[in-house]
């Protein structure tokens, strides 16, 4: 039995992986308010009251892992924010674990750390870092990840990275709320008919990855995890509507198109300080424009990683929950 510290884990992969340890294992997790506390303690953990601001060595005495899932994932903010949470939290946490002689620290990534809005097709972690990035999430997260491998010291304090693509599965209260709310207001439409092919990420798949790590990881490296398969944006989104009842319009719009608004919109919305989200983001405009296919063979050689969830199991799934 390992005492684990988790960040993130009244969130959607936070807690799933939290669930998932707290069978087995001593867990503690970073309770900012009064109802993260409360899906703590339902997810069988140990809250504890700070933040990554607040966060030292004495409250990682004893502690043998860290998971660090917390992150600013906003579609729209400045960069200071971003900034703040994805860098400077991220250094502090893995300054506190040092300290503290936490053994291995798992840090939850993003294949969005080398994604400058280009296709991505049959990549692997030999896939080089951009020198330079326009989107704040994809460009903090970037910076975050380098940091936690810079400070990999081999048998002492072993810094692993995973990187997740597009994490879907119950507990999801983003991808598919929002899918929902666009269908529901007649918002939604397909980019370039939605056939740009994509990798996912199970949210059981990911838990089962992050076990992995605690015994398998090699300090100082990154491990991509995916699902088995590869779908058509329009394939799997049509498919994960479905399970909420929605059906999609069939309208499309040209990716060029939306990409050329989207950087409009955003100027307008920075030249008038709008700090509410704009209709549409250079980022997601980006994203779900371009292919983005992942190797997980890495994950599957050194970690033992095996997808256990199809994407017809997980669909299934959640058509069952109601």
């Amino acid at each position: 039995m390992k005492k684990i510290f988790i960040t993130g884990a009244s969130g959607f992969i936070g807690g799933a992986i939290t669930k998932r340890l707290a069978a087995d294992h001593w867990v503690l997790a970073m309770a900012r308010t009064a109802s993260s506390s409360e899906k703590i303690k339902a997810l069988g953990a140990r809250p504890l009251v700070c933040t990554l601001e607040t966060i030292g060595a004495d409250l990682l005495k004893e502690v043998d892992v860290v998971i660090h899932c917390a992150a600013f994932v906003e579609p729209w903010g400045r960069y200071e924010d971003f900034y703040n949470v994805n860098v400077e939290g991220t250094k502090r946490l893995v300054e506190a674990a040092k300290k503290a002689g936490v053994a291995r620290f798992i840090h939850v990534s993003t294949e969005a750390v080398l994604f400058t809005g280009q296709d991505m097709v049959e990549i692997d972690e030999s896939y080089p870092y951009p020198p330079e990035n326009p989107f704040p999430y994809s460009d903090t997260k970037r910076i975050a990840e380098q940091l936690v491998l810079a400070a990999n010291v081999p048998g002492k304090f072993e810094a692993i990275v995973l990187r997740p693509r597009l994490v879907w599965g119950p507990g999801d209260e983003t991808i598919l709320k929002n899918l929902c709310e666009m269908v529901d207001k007649g918002r939604f439409r397909w980019i370039d008919q939605g056939n740009y092919l994509t990798s996912t990420c199970h949210v059981e798949n990911f838990a089962d990855a992050t076990m992995l790590a605690l015994e398998r990881g090699k300090g100082g490296e990154a491990y991509f995890i995916v699902d088995r398969e590869t779908s058509t944006m329009r394939d799997f989104l049509t498919t994960l509507l479905a399970t909420a009842g929605r059906n999609p319009s069939e309208k499309s719009v040209s990716g060029s198109l939306v990409r050329m608004i989207a950087w409009w919109v955003e100027g307008i919305w920075k030249l008038l300080r709008i700090s509410k989200k704009p209709p549409v983001t250079r980022f997601s405009a980006a994203i779900m424009s371009s292919h983005c296919t992942i190797k997980s063979d890495k994950a599957e050689l050194e970690l033992g990683y095996r997808p256990r969830v199809s994407l017809e199991e997980g669909m299934t799934q959640l058509m069952q929950i109601k």
